[in-house]
C-alpha cells in the first residue's frame, strides 16, 4: 500500500502474504475475530478457526448449511401474519478437538512458552496449518504442527491431522481426540424476546435453553466413532462419523470410548526424541429434513470406508485442483500492491467457503463459519454473491437461485397470508417460513421479489442458460410479477402512474414507506422481465408456455398488465434539489447530525429507539444509491453524482453492505479519493473487524461485494440487459488491474491499466463487450488505448473519453471523440 492507503492490520502479527492469511503471533484479545478469519468451509460443513485444543475460544463452532432448530417467537403484541416461528442455525457436535498432554502437561497456548507459531490458511490449498514449538513446563521442547481441511470435492468430509515431534529428551505424550456436542442446553447463549429482529442486537443468534440435540445412537470401535442425533422441535436429523489413524515408531496405547455427547479417541504415547507421532483424524457429517439418524449415521460410514480405502492424501491433491480452477476463473489480480491482494484472495475465498458446496441450501449471511443472523438467507445472496458466481463460477449460482425456486411454493403461501397474489419471498429464513420478528425492517422489505428476480434475470443473461429460465426461473418472474401488479395501484394526478406503498427499502432507517425509489426501479425491472421472458417461452416453446399457463393459470391479460405497470412506474424525483427522493416524503425529515454523533453511539440500531431513528434523514445504508448501481441506465449521469452528493453525507454506513456501493458510485461520478476510502472499509471489514463483530462470522455479502468494487467500480464494468459495457476508473496508486469474466460460457481475461484496456479470449467462442458504448468483438487479444486523464482531483468527473484502439493483427478501432468545445460535455451518459 501506499501512504495513502493506510493498512489497517498489524503487519508484525499478521506479515504480508498474497497467498495467505498469515498469524506468527498468538493473541487472546480478539479470539472471536480471529476464530472467524481462519474458518474453513465448504458452504455445507463449516468449522470455526478454533485451537486444536479447544480450551480458549470465543464461540466453539462447527455449523452445517440449513440445520437448524425451531422455536416459537414470543411477540409482546400478537397481530395477524407476524412471524411465528424462529429458526436458528445449530452448533453442530465439534470434532475439532486434539487436546495434547506432555509429561501430563497440557498445551494451553495463552500460557504455554512458544518459541515459534505460525498459523495461516492457503488460499490455493484450503488448508489451515499451524505450526509452533513449545518449551514444556519441565524445558522439553515440542514441534507440534496440525492441519485442518473441509473438502470443496467431498462435501460432507473434513480432514485433520496433528503430529508431536519431541526435540529434546524423551517424555510420555497423550494425544486426545474429541467429540463434543457442545449444545446439550448447558451451554454459553441464552433465549432472548423478539425485538428489531429477534434479540437487543439483531446480528447475533438466537439460543437456546434446553436441549437442542436428542441423541439417537452412539457407538465406539475399531478406532471410529459414530453419533446420530435429532432436532427436539424441527425434528432435522444428523449424523456424525469420526476415523482415526496413527502413525509412529513410538509404542503407544489406544483407547476408545463413547457416550451421549461426549466421545474420545485417546494415544497414550511412550515418545521418544526425534520420533515423530502423526495422528490423522478424518470426519463426515450427514444431515436430513427427517431421514432417521440412524440412516445417516450409515452415510458417515461409507463416506468413511471411501476415505480409508482411497488416502486422504487423494483429497488434498482433489482439494488443491479444484481451487487451481476456482482462482483460474475468480481471481482479481493487482499487482504492486500486496496488503490489498492479500486481502482481496482472503474475501473472494471466504465466497468459495460460504457457496461451493450449498447445493440443495442457499448462501447464508455468514456462510458456515458462524452463528450471526441465526444462519439464515437474506437479499445477500441475490445482490452481493451471485453477480460474483454469475460471473465466475455460473454453476454455483444456477445452484443458489434452483434453491429459490424450491422455496416458491413456501413464497406463496407468504404472499397469501399477507393477502397478496403471487409469490412473496421471506426477508430473512432457513426452511422457506418468514422468520423476520421485527417487520417494519422485515417482512416489508419486499423488494427480495425483485432482487431475486433480477439475479435470475442477469444470470441468464450473462450465462445464456434458456434451459432453466424456461422450465423453472420464468415461474418465479410471474409470481414475482403478480405480486408487484397485485400491491401497486394506480393513481392519476394529470399523468396516470403506478404506485407501491407500505414497504421498506433496503435502508432499514426508513421503514413502511410509500414509493421507496429502490423498490419501484426493481419492481419496474421485474415487471418488465417477467413479460419479456413468458412471451419468449411463447415464441421458443408453445409447448412450455402451455404448460406454464397451466400450472400458474396464467391469463395472458397479465403479460398486458405487467408491461403497462412497468410503464407507468412512478420514480420520485424533485426539481427543486434534482434528486430522487428515497421515498415520497424522505425529504420532509430533520436531518441527522451524523458529525454530532459521537462514535460510542453507533451503530444508530444499538443506541437509539427506532421510532427515533425514523424520523429523520439518516441512513443505514445506501438506498437510492444502490438502484443508481443496479438499474444505471435509467438515470443520468448528472443525475447519479447528484443523488450521490446529497445521500452520502447521512449515510452512516452501519451496515457493511453500505461503504461496498458508495465506492462503486464514488467511482463512476468522479470521487476516486472517496472510491478507494470506502474500497477499504469495504475490503477489511472482517480482517480488521471493523463493525466489531467479525466473531459472529464472516459477512459473506461483504466479501462478494469486494469482487463489485473491483470489477463494477474500479474496472467500471455495467451489466444491463445483457449488454456488457466498460468505463474503467483504475485508482492513481494502481498501476494494473487483472480479472476474468465469464460471458456466454466463454471467458475472457480483462486486463485493465491506466493508459488502456485489454481484452483476451481464453475460453470459448468469441464474445462482444463494449468499451464506453463502443462494440468490441474478443477473438484473441484485443487492447484499447484511453485518453491520459491527467491528475485525478478529489470531486473531479473521472470517465475517460475513448479515443482508439488497436487489434492483435494491428488493425485500429476508432471511436467517437468529445468536442471539448462543448463545456457541458460529459463523456459517458449510462441511459
Amino acid at each position: 500500500m501506499t501512504n495513502a492507503e493506510p493498512d489497517p492490520l498489524d503487519r508484525h502479527r499478521f506479515p504480508i502474504d498474497e497467498w495467505r492469511l498469515v498469524e506468527s503471533v498468538y493473541s487472546t484479545d480478539d479470539l472471536g475475530a480471529s476464530e472467524t478469519c481462519f474458518s474453513v468451509g465448504n458452504g455445507y460443513l463449516g468449522m470455526r478457526g478454533n485451537p486444536e485444543e479447544g480450551r480458549e475460544s470465543h464461540t466453539h463452532g462447527t455449523f452445517i448449511n440449513g440445520f437448524h432448530e425451531t422455536w416459537p417467537i414470543h411477540h409482546a403484541e400478537e397481530a395477524y401474519g407476524f412471524a411465528q416461528t424462529g429458526q436458528t442455525i445449530i452448533n453442530v457436535p465439534d470434532t475439532k478437538v486434539l487436546k495434547l498432554y506432555v509429561d501430563d502437561e497440557p498445551l494451553l497456548l495463552s500460557d504455554a512458552d512458544l518459541e515459534s507459531y505460525e498459523r495461516s490458511i492457503d488460499f490455493s490449498t484450503g488448508v489451515l496449518t499451524r505450526d509452533l514449538i513449545w518449551r514444556s513446563p519441565a524445558g522439553k521442547r515440542v514441534k507440534v504442527s496440525s492441519t485442518r481441511m473441509v473438502s470443496f470435492t467431498e462435501r460432507h468430509l473434513a480432514i485433520m491431522t496433528m503430529e508431536v515431534t519431541l526435540l529434546d529428551g524423551d517424555a510420555p505424550v497423550v494425544i486426545s481426540s474429541q467429540v463434543l456436542n457442545r449444545q446439550d442446553g448447558k451451554d454459553e447463549y441464552h433465549v432472548k424476546d423478539a425485538a428489531m429482529g429477534s434479540g437487543f442486537d439483531p446480528r447475533k443468534a438466537q439460543g437456546f435453553a434446553s436441549r437442542v440435540l436428542d441423541p439417537i445412537s452412539t457407538s465406539a470401535a475399531d478406532d471410529r466413532i459414530l453419533m446420530g442425533y435429532r432436532c427436539m422441535n424441527s425434528k432435522m436429523t444428523l449424523g456424525v462419523g469420526v476415523d482415526h489413524a496413527i502413525v509412529t515408531d513410538n509404542p503407544y496405547v489406544p483407547m476408545i470410548s463413547a457416550e451421549e455427547d461426549y466421545g474420545k479417541m485417546v494415544y497414550r504415547v511412550d515418545a521418544r526424541a526425534g520420533q515423530p507421532i502423526l495422528v490423522t483424524k478424518t470426519v463426515a457429517y450427514h444431515t436430513s429434513k427427517g431421514v432417521p439418524a440412524r440412516e445417516l449415521v450409515d452415510r458417515c460410514v461409507r463416506t468413511l470406508d471411501r476415505v480409508r480405502r482411497q488416502g486422504t492424501e487423494v483429497h488434498h491433491q482433489q482439494q488443491k485442483a479444484w481451487l487451481d480452477d476456482f482462482w483460474a476463473n475468480a481471481d482479481v489480480e493487482i499487482p504492486g500492491q500486496p496488503a490489498v491482494q492479500q486481502a482481496v484472495r482472503w474475501n473472494l475465498f471466504q465466497v468459495a467457503q460460504a457457496a461451493a458446496r450449498a447445493e440443495q441450501n442457499g448462501i447464508s449471511a455468514k456462510g458456515v463459519s458462524g452463528s450471526g443472523y441465526e444462519g439464515h438467507y437474506f437479499w445477500d445472496t441475490e445482490i452481493y454473491v451471485l453477480p460474483f458466481l454469475t460471473y465466475t463460477r455460473p454453476a454455483m449460482a444456477r445452484n443458489a437461485l434452483r434453491f429459490r425456486y424450491q422455496m416458491l411454493p413456501s413464497a406463496q403461501h407468504r404472499a397469501a397470508v399477507l393477502s397478496q397474489r403471487g409469490a412473496l419471498f421471506p426477508w430473512r429464513t432457513i426452511n422457506g417460513e418468514e422468520a423476520s420478528a421485527y417487520y417494519a425492517a422485515g417482512t416489508a422489505q419486499y423488494h427480495i421479489d425483485a432482487d431475486i428476480s433480477y439475479a435470475l434475470c442477469r444470470y441468464v443473461e450473462a450465462t445464456g442458460d434458456d434451459t432453466f429460465m424456461l422450465r423453472e426461473g420464468v415461474d418465479i418472474l410471474v409470481e414475482t410479477a403478480r405480486m408487484w401488479a397485485d400491491l401497486g395501484f394506480w393513481r392519476s394526478n394529470g399523468e396516470e402512474t403506478f404506485n407501491i406503498h407500505g414497504v421498506t427499502g433496503p435502508d432499514e432507517y426508513t421503514t413502511v414507506v410509500n414509493n421507496n425509489l429502490f423498490t419501484n426501479v426493481m419492481a419496474k425491472d421485474n415487471l418488465q422481465k417477467a413479460a419479456d421472458h413468458v412471451r419468449r417461452l411463447r415464441e421458443l416453446s408453445p409447448d412450455g408456455y402451455a404448460a406454464l399457463a397451466d400450472r400458474l393459470e396464467l391469463d395472458e391479460s397479465e403479460i398486458d398488465d405487467w408491461e403497462r405497470a412497468a410503464r407507468g412506474m412512478w420514480i420520485p424525483f424533485d426539481e427543486n434539489l434534482g434528486i430522487h427522493p428515497q421515498d415520497d416524503h424522505f425529504l420532509e425529515g430533520e436531518v441527522w447530525e451524523l458529525a454530532q454523533t459521537p462514535p460510542e453511539r453507533r451503530p444508530l440500531l444499538l443506541h437509539y429507539h427506532p421510532l427515533v431513528i425514523y424520523r429523520f434523514q439518516v441512513l443505514k445504508q445506501a438506498d437510492v444509491c444502490m438502484a443508481l448501481f443496479l438499474q444505471g441506465d435509467l438515470f443520468t449521469r448528472e443525475e447519479k453524482r447528484a443523488d450521490f452528493e446529497y445521500y452520502d453525507p447521512i449515510t452512516t454506513g452501519d451496515s457493511t453492505l453500505s461503504a461496498i456501493v458508495q465506492s462503486i458510485i464514488s467511482a463512476e461520478v468522479g470521487y476516486h479519493e472517496m472510491a478507494m476510502n470506502y474500497f477499504h472499509a469495504g475490503l477489511f471489514v472482517d480482517l480488521a473487524d471493523l463493525h466489531a463483530n467479525a466473531a459472529d462470522g464472516v459477512h459473506v455479502a461483504s466479501t462478494g461485494g469486494v469482487w463489485a468494487m473491483l470489477v463494477h467500480g474500479f474496472g467500471g464494468m455495467r451489466d444491463h440487459h445483457g449488454r456488457v459495457n466498460f468505463d474503467p476508473r483504475l485508482p492513481q496508486s494502481w498501476e494494473r488491474l487483472t480479472f476474468r469474466l465469464n460471458l456466454q460460457g466463454s471467458r475472457i481475461k480483462v486486463d485493465l491499466t491506466d493508459a488502456e484496456i485489454t481484452f483476451t479470449l481464453e475460453l470459448g467462442d468469441p464474445v462482444t463487450v463494449r468499451v464506453r458504448d463502443e462494440e468490441v468483438e474478443v477473438s484473441g487479444t484485443t487492447t484499447i488505448a484511453l485518453a491520459d486523464q491527467g491528475p485525478r482531483l478529489e470531486g473531479a468527473l473521472g470517465t475517460l473519453p475513448l479515443i482508439s484502439g488497436r487489434r492483435e493483427d494491428g488493425s485500429v478501432i476508432t471511436a467517437g471523440v468529445p468536442d471539448p468545445s462543448i463545456p457541458d460535455f460529459v463523456p459517458h451518459d449510462d441511459r
